[in-house]
């Protein structure tokens, strides 16, 4: 089997692979897939967390089945597990290695939302302590009403917190955001953190200029101590790992071809079998590559059966 998929597998090799690890219970699955055409090249079912020595003979199994076959790999796109950076050093030397930009924004977002749900709580704690009953001193009346506009600010927060991250904001959206973190600069700062975060993984950019950005945005931060304090993620000696898919048009910034197919591993689990054992997880993974690898002729022959139905 290995030999004949691998055959099929490696036939269109773009050069770029995404790899990753799947926890199922006790087990761990390890998975390299072609990042751009989505082919599921190896695997391995290990009964254990994986080590170092897993990962260097997973990427030497990779690095033999290239070989045999006189292909070169270009780059390999990996989460922010530090299991990868030192065996692929090893097998790989001199290859670029990619972090998966979709985990290093999603921190981020994560810290941003977070920082969101903090000012919401900070607000509830400033909400002065009204009497039961109709207000009737001028006091009471004050304090009534300033109640009623920090619950108002809070609700909106909360309705509006996703402006704080999405990636393009319109005329309309802008005007809404400023509107609800009135009186709140610490949420302006890191709305304009966020546009100076996409604007790291702009395409149009290069590596080096990338790094001069995020440069000058941690100098930034650090003239900001709560800004900064909230997004720590950007001050990760890895972070520049993630920009290097700007110096090769090709090479994909996200690992979303080996996540993929773990999300249909997944969903394979709750529909098809509960029982998991080493040997029905491999022979189940063995069964999706093989449809897979079939996949195209049986779409030809379903649209072969379409057409001739349809005269």
């Amino acid at each position: 089997m290995d030999t004949d998929f691998l055959d099929w597998a490696l036939a269109t090799f773009s050069g770029y692979v995404a790899a990753d690890e799947l926890y199922d219970g006790p087990f761990c699955i390890l998975s390299a897939v072609d990042n751009r055409c989505y082919k599921r090249i190896l695997y391995d079912v290990l009964d254990h967390d994986p080590t170092h020595e897993d990962i260097r003979a997973f990427l030497r199994r990779l690095h033999t089945a290239l070989a045999a076959r006189a292909l070169t790999l270009r780059g390999i796109t990996t989460d922010g597990s530090p299991l990868y950076p030192t065996p692929l050093a090893e097998v790989f030397r001199g290859v670029p290695h990619q972090l998966c930009q979709f985990h290093v924004v999603q921190d981020i977002v994560k810290a941003v939302v977070q920082a969101v749900s903090s000012a919401r709580k900070r607000l509830t704690a400033q909400q002065p302590q009204v009497p039961r009953g109709r207000p009737s001193t001028k006091a009471a009346k004050q304090a009534a009403r300033t109640k009623r506009r920090l619950e108002a600010q809070r609700a909106a927060l909360f309705t509006a917190r996703y402006l704080f991250v999405q990636r393009h904001l319109n005329k309309t959206e802008r005007k809404t955001l400023w509107r609800v973190s009135r009186g709140l600069p610490q949420l302006h700062g890191l709305r304009a953190v966020m546009d100076q975060v996409y604007a790291l993984f702009d395409r149009r950019c290069r590596t080096q200029t990338a790094l001069d950005k995020l440069d000058r945005l941690r100098r930034r931060l650090l003239r900001f101590p709560q800004v900064g304090a909230t997004l720590k993620k950007l001050f990760s000696p890895t972070l520049d790992k993630a920009l290097t898919f700007l110096d090769d048009k090709l090479l994909p910034s996200t690992s979303n071809a080996v996540e993929r197919g773990n999300r249909r591993y997944r969903k394979m689990q709750k529909s098809v079998y509960r029982v998991r054992t080493h040997a029905q997880i491999r022979a189940r993974l063995a069964l999706d590559m093989w449809r897979e690898a079939y996949a195209e002729g049986r779409q030809q022959t379903l649209t072969a059966l379409h057409r001739a139905r349809a005269g």
